[in-house]
Protein backbone atom coordinates (compact mmCIF):
# COMPACT_ATOMS: atom_id res chain seq x y z
CA UNK A 1 0.00 0.00 0.00
CA UNK A 2 1.22 3.78 -1.04
CA UNK A 3 2.38 5.42 2.25
CA UNK A 4 0.52 8.53 3.00
CA UNK A 5 2.12 12.14 3.01
CA UNK A 6 3.05 12.96 6.05
CA UNK A 7 1.32 10.22 7.84
CA UNK A 8 3.32 10.13 10.91
CA UNK A 9 2.76 14.11 11.58
CA UNK A 10 -0.43 14.06 10.20
CA UNK A 11 -1.56 10.88 12.71
CA UNK A 12 0.41 12.29 15.80
CA UNK A 13 -1.47 16.04 15.70
CA UNK A 14 -4.88 14.67 15.23
CA UNK A 15 -4.66 11.96 18.06
CA UNK A 16 -2.82 14.78 20.50
CA UNK A 17 -6.29 15.41 22.16
CA UNK A 18 -6.93 11.43 23.53
CA UNK A 19 -10.76 11.31 21.97
CA UNK A 20 -11.90 8.39 20.48
CA UNK A 21 -14.13 9.42 16.97
CA UNK A 22 -12.23 10.48 14.25
CA UNK A 23 -13.33 11.23 10.79
CA UNK A 24 -11.05 10.45 7.51
CA UNK A 25 -12.51 12.88 5.10
CA UNK A 26 -10.14 11.30 2.50
CA UNK A 27 -9.73 7.79 3.52
CA UNK A 28 -8.54 7.11 -0.05
CA UNK A 29 -6.72 3.53 0.29
CA UNK A 30 -7.14 3.49 4.12
CA UNK A 31 -3.23 4.79 4.89
CA UNK A 32 -4.02 7.32 7.31
CA UNK A 33 -6.76 5.11 8.68
CA UNK A 34 -4.83 1.99 9.46
CA UNK A 35 -2.49 4.10 11.22
CA UNK A 36 -5.02 6.03 13.36
CA UNK A 37 -6.65 2.76 14.25
CA UNK A 38 -3.15 1.38 15.48
CA UNK A 39 -1.64 3.79 17.50
CA UNK A 40 -5.46 4.51 19.42
CA UNK A 41 -6.77 1.30 20.47
CA UNK A 42 -10.02 3.26 21.64
CA UNK A 43 -10.37 4.68 17.86
CA UNK A 44 -13.72 4.36 16.37
CA UNK A 45 -13.04 5.77 12.71
CA UNK A 46 -15.44 7.12 10.28
CA UNK A 47 -13.95 7.01 6.33
CA UNK A 48 -15.08 9.03 4.00
CA UNK A 49 -14.37 9.22 -0.03
CA UNK A 50 -16.13 9.76 -3.06
CA UNK A 51 -14.01 7.10 -4.85
CA UNK A 52 -16.01 3.72 -4.82
CA UNK A 53 -12.72 1.80 -6.63
CA UNK A 54 -10.68 3.31 -3.13
CA UNK A 55 -13.28 2.52 -0.56
CA UNK A 56 -13.34 -1.20 -2.09
CA UNK A 57 -9.24 -1.54 -1.28
CA UNK A 58 -9.51 0.72 1.56
CA UNK A 59 -12.11 -1.88 3.06
CA UNK A 60 -9.59 -4.63 2.03
CA UNK A 61 -6.86 -2.94 3.97
CA UNK A 62 -8.46 -2.16 7.06
CA UNK A 63 -9.87 -5.60 7.64
CA UNK A 64 -7.95 -6.11 10.52
CA UNK A 65 -10.13 -3.58 12.61
CA UNK A 66 -12.94 -4.91 11.86
CA UNK A 67 -16.11 -3.09 14.04
CA UNK A 68 -13.54 -0.23 14.83
CA UNK A 69 -14.51 1.63 11.36
CA UNK A 70 -16.77 2.58 9.39
CA UNK A 71 -16.95 3.69 5.21
CA UNK A 72 -19.14 5.56 3.13
CA UNK A 73 -19.15 7.04 -0.26
CA UNK A 74 -20.01 10.24 -0.08
CA UNK A 75 -18.39 13.66 -0.74
CA UNK A 76 -16.66 15.15 2.29
CA UNK A 77 -19.05 18.38 2.20
CA UNK A 78 -21.92 15.87 3.01
CA UNK A 79 -19.72 14.76 6.10
CA UNK A 80 -22.98 16.07 8.42
CA UNK A 81 -24.94 13.82 6.95
CA UNK A 82 -22.64 10.93 7.32
CA UNK A 83 -22.23 11.57 10.91
CA UNK A 84 -26.23 11.68 11.20
CA UNK A 85 -26.15 8.37 9.27
CA UNK A 86 -23.63 6.97 12.56
CA UNK A 87 -25.87 8.74 15.18
CA UNK A 88 -22.64 11.12 16.07
CA UNK A 89 -22.93 14.56 16.88
CA UNK A 90 -19.61 15.61 18.04
CA UNK A 91 -16.39 14.16 16.79
CA UNK A 92 -12.37 14.40 18.11
CA UNK A 93 -10.58 15.23 14.94
CA UNK A 94 -11.26 15.78 11.57
CA UNK A 95 -8.54 15.00 8.98
CA UNK A 96 -8.10 15.96 5.29
CA UNK A 97 -5.76 15.34 3.06
CA UNK A 98 -6.42 17.08 -0.37
CA UNK A 99 -6.14 16.48 -3.86
CA UNK A 100 -5.73 13.97 -6.42
CA UNK A 101 -4.60 10.62 -4.76
CA UNK A 102 -1.29 8.37 -6.29
CA UNK A 103 -4.17 5.31 -6.68
CA UNK A 104 -6.05 7.95 -8.57
CA UNK A 105 -3.44 9.11 -10.87
CA UNK A 106 -2.68 5.24 -11.98
CA UNK A 107 -5.99 4.95 -12.17
CA UNK A 108 -7.27 4.92 -16.15
CA UNK A 109 -9.75 7.94 -15.33
CA UNK A 110 -7.51 10.49 -17.74
CA UNK A 111 -6.08 12.21 -14.48
CA UNK A 112 -2.56 11.75 -15.59
CA UNK A 113 -0.61 12.61 -19.24
CA UNK A 114 1.62 9.74 -18.92
CA UNK A 115 -0.38 7.32 -20.62
CA UNK A 116 -2.85 7.86 -23.19
CA UNK A 117 -6.47 7.72 -21.86
CA UNK A 118 -9.76 9.30 -22.58
CA UNK A 119 -10.97 12.47 -21.17
CA UNK A 120 -12.61 11.74 -17.84
CA UNK A 121 -10.80 13.09 -14.47
CA UNK A 122 -13.87 12.33 -12.31
CA UNK A 123 -12.81 11.15 -8.67
CA UNK A 124 -16.76 9.59 -8.81
CA UNK A 125 -17.95 7.82 -11.33
CA UNK A 126 -21.50 8.45 -11.20
CA UNK A 127 -20.72 11.88 -11.26
CA UNK A 128 -22.10 13.62 -14.38
CA UNK A 129 -19.38 16.44 -15.67
CA UNK A 130 -15.96 14.73 -17.46
CA UNK A 131 -13.11 16.00 -18.53
CA UNK A 132 -14.08 15.64 -22.24
CA UNK A 133 -17.30 17.85 -21.63
CA UNK A 134 -14.69 20.21 -20.29
CA UNK A 135 -12.26 20.53 -23.04
CA UNK A 136 -15.06 20.08 -25.43
CA UNK A 137 -17.83 22.12 -24.61
CA UNK A 138 -16.45 25.09 -22.83
CA UNK A 139 -16.62 28.48 -24.13
CA UNK A 140 -13.46 29.57 -24.69
CA UNK A 141 -13.67 32.58 -21.53
CA UNK A 142 -14.51 29.86 -19.32
CA UNK A 143 -11.87 27.72 -20.33
CA UNK A 144 -9.42 30.42 -20.06
CA UNK A 145 -10.80 31.71 -16.90
CA UNK A 146 -10.14 28.14 -15.32
CA UNK A 147 -6.47 27.32 -16.89
CA UNK A 148 -5.59 30.47 -15.18
CA UNK A 149 -7.52 30.38 -11.64
CA UNK A 150 -7.54 26.39 -10.82
CA UNK A 151 -3.96 26.03 -13.06
CA UNK A 152 -2.32 29.46 -12.07
CA UNK A 153 -0.88 29.61 -15.35
CA UNK A 154 0.07 32.23 -17.54
CA UNK A 155 -0.64 31.15 -21.17
CA UNK A 156 -3.77 30.61 -19.96
CA UNK A 157 -5.41 32.22 -23.34
CA UNK A 158 -3.26 30.95 -25.47
CA UNK A 159 -4.20 27.46 -24.29
CA UNK A 160 -7.95 28.10 -24.49
CA UNK A 161 -7.25 29.45 -27.82
CA UNK A 162 -5.53 26.50 -28.84
CA UNK A 163 -8.02 24.09 -27.32
CA UNK A 164 -11.15 26.04 -29.48
CA UNK A 165 -9.23 25.89 -32.71
CA UNK A 166 -8.28 22.39 -32.21
CA UNK A 167 -11.67 21.32 -31.16
CA UNK A 168 -13.42 22.57 -34.07
CA UNK A 169 -11.89 20.37 -36.57
CA UNK A 170 -12.69 17.46 -34.40
CA UNK A 171 -13.38 16.57 -30.70
CA UNK A 172 -10.00 16.47 -28.32
CA UNK A 173 -10.88 12.44 -26.69
CA UNK A 174 -7.60 11.14 -24.94
CA UNK A 175 -5.31 13.09 -22.26
CA UNK A 176 -2.33 12.89 -25.44
CA UNK A 177 -3.92 14.89 -27.44
CA UNK A 178 -4.74 17.08 -24.72
CA UNK A 179 -1.03 17.19 -23.46
CA UNK A 180 0.63 17.28 -27.22
CA UNK A 181 -1.55 20.52 -28.00
CA UNK A 182 -0.93 22.10 -24.75
CA UNK A 183 3.01 21.30 -24.95
CA UNK A 184 2.35 22.74 -28.54
CA UNK A 185 1.58 26.25 -27.01
CA UNK A 186 3.26 26.55 -23.68
CA UNK A 187 7.29 25.83 -23.61
CA UNK A 188 9.10 23.47 -21.37
CA UNK A 189 10.59 25.07 -18.07
CA UNK A 190 12.61 22.77 -15.57
CA UNK A 191 11.15 19.47 -14.79
CA UNK A 192 6.90 20.47 -15.12
CA UNK A 193 5.75 18.96 -17.76
CA UNK A 194 3.49 22.08 -19.73
CA UNK A 195 0.22 20.80 -19.65
CA UNK A 196 0.54 20.12 -15.73
CA UNK A 197 -1.06 23.17 -14.59
CA UNK A 198 -3.60 22.29 -17.36
CA UNK A 199 -4.78 19.33 -15.79
CA UNK A 200 -4.74 20.66 -12.44
CA UNK A 201 -6.97 22.84 -13.56
CA UNK A 202 -9.20 20.70 -15.35
CA UNK A 203 -9.56 18.04 -12.94
CA UNK A 204 -10.04 20.81 -9.91
CA UNK A 205 -13.33 21.96 -12.20
CA UNK A 206 -14.13 18.74 -13.26
CA UNK A 207 -14.65 17.43 -9.44
CA UNK A 208 -15.41 20.84 -7.79
CA UNK A 209 -12.39 20.46 -5.50
CA UNK A 210 -12.21 23.70 -4.14
CA UNK A 211 -16.18 24.77 -3.52
CA UNK A 212 -16.67 21.07 -1.80
CA UNK A 213 -13.47 21.96 0.40
CA UNK A 214 -14.80 25.21 1.45
CA UNK A 215 -18.05 23.56 2.21
CA UNK A 216 -16.52 21.18 4.25
CA UNK A 217 -13.87 23.21 6.26
CA UNK A 218 -16.99 26.09 7.03
CA UNK A 219 -18.64 23.44 8.75
CA UNK A 220 -16.22 21.58 10.57
CA UNK A 221 -16.29 23.81 13.90
CA UNK A 222 -19.63 23.01 14.95
CA UNK A 223 -19.26 19.61 15.12
CA UNK A 224 -15.67 19.07 16.85
CA UNK A 225 -15.89 18.52 20.45
CA UNK A 226 -13.77 21.31 22.60
CA UNK A 227 -9.79 20.07 22.31
CA UNK A 228 -10.87 18.26 19.48
CA UNK A 229 -8.92 18.98 16.36
CA UNK A 230 -8.72 19.56 12.61
CA UNK A 231 -5.50 18.45 10.27
CA UNK A 232 -5.57 19.33 6.75
CA UNK A 233 -2.85 18.24 4.06
CA UNK A 234 -2.53 20.66 0.95
CA UNK A 235 -0.76 20.06 -2.36
CA UNK A 236 -1.16 23.30 -3.92
CA UNK A 237 -1.06 27.43 -3.35
CA UNK A 238 -4.96 27.44 -4.14
CA UNK A 239 -6.28 24.51 -1.15
CA UNK A 240 -3.41 26.15 1.28
CA UNK A 241 -4.88 29.55 0.91
CA UNK A 242 -7.98 28.12 1.50
CA UNK A 243 -7.29 26.39 4.43
CA UNK A 244 -4.71 29.73 5.92
CA UNK A 245 -8.03 31.66 5.53
CA UNK A 246 -10.52 29.01 7.63
CA UNK A 247 -8.15 29.44 10.42
CA UNK A 248 -7.86 33.27 10.21
CA UNK A 249 -11.44 33.39 10.46
CA UNK A 250 -12.01 31.20 12.79
CA UNK A 251 -9.09 32.13 15.21
CA UNK A 252 -12.12 32.53 17.96
CA UNK A 253 -13.17 29.01 17.75
CA UNK A 254 -9.84 27.17 16.41
CA UNK A 255 -6.41 27.31 18.43
CA UNK A 256 -3.89 26.90 15.77
CA UNK A 257 -1.03 24.41 16.83
CA UNK A 258 1.22 25.43 13.68
CA UNK A 259 2.46 28.17 13.21
CA UNK A 260 4.24 27.68 10.36
CA UNK A 261 3.26 24.51 7.97
CA UNK A 262 4.58 21.22 8.62
CA UNK A 263 6.43 20.19 5.46
CA UNK A 264 8.14 16.93 4.46
CA UNK A 265 11.40 16.28 5.89
CA UNK A 266 14.15 15.34 3.05
CA UNK A 267 14.13 11.92 3.01
CA UNK A 268 9.94 11.76 2.33
CA UNK A 269 10.68 13.77 -0.50
CA UNK A 270 13.75 11.47 -1.50
CA UNK A 271 11.31 8.34 -1.01
CA UNK A 272 8.49 10.23 -3.16
CA UNK A 273 9.15 13.19 -4.80
CA UNK A 274 4.99 13.80 -4.79
CA UNK A 275 5.47 14.90 -1.15
CA UNK A 276 7.76 18.09 -1.74
CA UNK A 277 4.45 20.32 -2.52
CA UNK A 278 2.85 19.20 0.48
CA UNK A 279 1.56 21.68 3.67
CA UNK A 280 0.02 20.04 7.05
CA UNK A 281 -1.57 22.90 8.81
CA UNK A 282 -3.75 21.98 12.45
CA UNK A 283 -5.97 23.56 14.91
CA UNK A 284 -7.51 22.82 17.77
CA UNK A 285 -11.36 23.63 19.20
CA UNK A 286 -11.66 25.97 22.15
Amino acid sequence: MHKPVLLEEAVELLLGSGGKVFVDCTVGLGGHAKRILEKNSQAFLIGIDRDPFALELAKENLRDFEGRFSLYKANYSDFDLVLKEEGVDLVDGFLFDLGVSMYQLKSPRGFSFQRDEPLDMRMDPEEKLTAYEVVNKYPEKELERIIREYGEERKARAIAKAIVLRRSRKPIETTKELADLVASVVKRHGRLHPATKTFQAIRIEVNKELDHLKKALWKTPGYLRSGGRLVVISFHSLEDRIVKTFFREHAHQLKILTKKPITPKKEEVMQNPASRSAKLRAGEKL
